[in-house]
């Protein structure tokens, strides 16, 4: 229920201004108000519905309900809510939503499947591994990876330093000419995850469609 104390960060994300973490940030830097006051106590709580709760000054109002959008997103627009460097943003593909942002990365060079939402709370049960929330790619790739190859993809590996992947589900689906098909399933989402595991072994992404996140699939959505 929003009509009873909450903590600040659960009233920012179930809002739709951030998710649960990134809201943490804005208290910590002193980004948030209660009543005009202040706050940067990350236990702190306040009613949605009786405090003046803001943001940089705007006022943070509880949702009457939210929003959640499955978008089919073509390469070449990123993911990011605004990009300072003036390229397409999945944003403009979807409707003019108050306080909806993406759940999620999906890099400007892949397309398949992207979740946007007003529910920070909801988004966090998406992206945190620990809710078991699975994501699943169509992955084409240069030449056919060895058996040693996929059984690298599937344990744990090092993709930059101390970055490491908890493994993943591998399956080669065809190949063709100088071209294999897999189908991939991780639990993480790290970021160009995917694509730098692939390069490790030495075949490079051509292609990368994301056909399902957790219960929710991509079908026949142009």
């Amino acid at each position: 229920s929003m009509a009873e104390p909450a903590r600040l960060q659960r009233i920012l994300s179930q809002a739709g201004v951030a998710s649960r973490r990134h809201a943490e940030e804005l208290i910590v830097a002193g980004r948030v108000q209660v009543n005009g006051r202040t706050v940067r106590e990350l236990g702190t709580r306040a009613d949605p519905e009786a405090d003046a709760v803001t943001v940089d000054g705007v006022r943070v109002r509880p949702p009457d309900s939210a929003t959640y959008l499955a978008l089919h997103k073509p390469p070449g627009y990123v993911t990011t809510a605004d990009d300072p460097q003036g390229r397409p943003i999945a944003l403009d593909l979807v409707p003019d939503v108050p306080g909806l942002f993406p759940v999620g990365r999906l890099d400007m060079d892949s397309e398949g499947l992207l979740l946007l939402s007003t529910d920070g709370e909801w988004a966090q049960r998406v992206l945190h591994p620990r809710y078991g929330c699975t994501k699943e790619y169509v992955v084409e790739v240069e030449g056919r990876p060895a058996p040693a190859a996929l059984a690298r993809l599937r344990q744990p590996m090092q993709i930059g330093p101390q970055e490491w992947t908890a493994g993943a589900e591998v399956r080669l689906v065809d190949s063709l000419p100088g071209r294999s098909l897999l189908r991939i399933v991780i639990g993480e989402g790290r970021k160009r995850q995917i694509r730098r595991q692939c390069e490790a072994i030495g075949h490079p992404v051509r292609r990368l469609v994301r056909v399902r996140v957790g219960a929710v699939s991509l079908g026949d959505l142009r």
